[in-house]
């Protein structure tokens, strides 16, 4: 026996395999208890009204359509994750607030990293492709009239003086300042990027200069989550998808391997594992909101 233990002290990593495997198991996503969402009970379709893919509707699969409903579920995610937030304030516990917090402060990075990172990155690289600067004129005074609220949803948060003063009345008279600017921007912005298919300048479809600029817009969209927080917010936006939606067309979105998809919800996700029973899906489908 003393020579089995001298063997384990003299090799730490047998000693901290099990201690890991330990704390995942306490720790990841995957062993949240969830269960469908129950009719009678609010869930994260409402206050903010979902928005219909442009490939399901139209049926097109042109640049711009294709980039609109990726978007758009980008879009859902977040609207999921802003329902999820305003329907449950009002009933978080006392010994939840803390987590609760952390959940909600996780989806305002999660908006703010996509406004700066549009404004910075995909929206000059549109203008030059079709060689316009005024195609987001709206879209830039739809950002600034709902910019003000959302600073304010983080200053009431990061200025509390603790978790116990958290009141879920007040944040959601904050989030209703700004919900009707808000929701009106992330649904036109959908329409504003499937209409440019038209654009005088667009390219022609099956030209090389549609597949580059296809190419260009596949990596912004794959780099504009993950840059925003691998441990936080991608596994907020990933425990706000709904696969089943739309006839489950996008079970399978992002097109991410079935292996890194559960490593970044299951070991990424678990360093803040205590935030995301506040998320409205999990495993790609609906469930019921935790504090309500």
């Amino acid at each position: 026996m003393n020579q089995e233990r001298r063997r384990l002290l003299n090799r730490p990593i047998l000693l901290a395999i099990p201690i890991l495997i330990g704390l995942f198991i306490t720790r990841s996503p995957l062993l949240m208890t969830s269960t469908a969402p129950l009719p009678t009970r609010p869930w994260a379709d409402a206050p903010l009204a979902l928005i219909t893919t442009p490939q399901f509707e139209t049926k097109q699969t042109d640049m711009f359509t294709t980039g609109a409903t990726h978007m758009a579920l980008l879009h859902n995610s977040i609207f999921r994750g802003y329902n999820s937030i305003y329907q449950q304030a009002p009933h978080v516990k006392d010994a939840d607030k803390y987590d609760f917090i952390g959940y909600a402060l996780t989806w305002h990075k999660f908006v703010k990293s996509h406004h700066d990172d549009e404004e910075a990155s995909l929206f000059p690289k549109v203008e030059e492709l079709l060689k316009d600067k005024t195609i987001w004129e709206g879209t830039h005074k739809e950002h600034e009239a709902f910019l003000p609220g959302l600073a304010e949803f983080e200053k009431y948060l990061v200025t509390l003086r603790s978790a116990k003063e958290f009141s879920g009345t007040e944040l959601q008279r904050i989030m209703s300042s700004f919900q009707e600017s808000f929701g009106a921007h992330f649904h036109s912005e959908i329409s504003t990027i499937t209409s440019m298919a038209k654009h005088p300048n667009a390219p022609k479809p099956g030209s090389p200069e549609e597949a580059e600029a296809s190419l260009t817009f596949k990596k912004w969209g794959k780099t504009t989550v993950t840059k925003a927080g691998t441990l936080d917010v991608v596994p907020f936006f990933l425990l706000n998808l709904d696969g089943t939606v739309e006839d489950g067309m996008w079970a399978n979105w992002p097109p991410i391997p079935a292996p890194i998809k559960w490593g970044l919800v299951n070991i990424g996700g678990a360093y803040h594992n205590r935030w995301w029973k506040f998320a409205s899906c999990a495993g790609g489908k609906p469930k019921q909101l935790y504090a309500i």
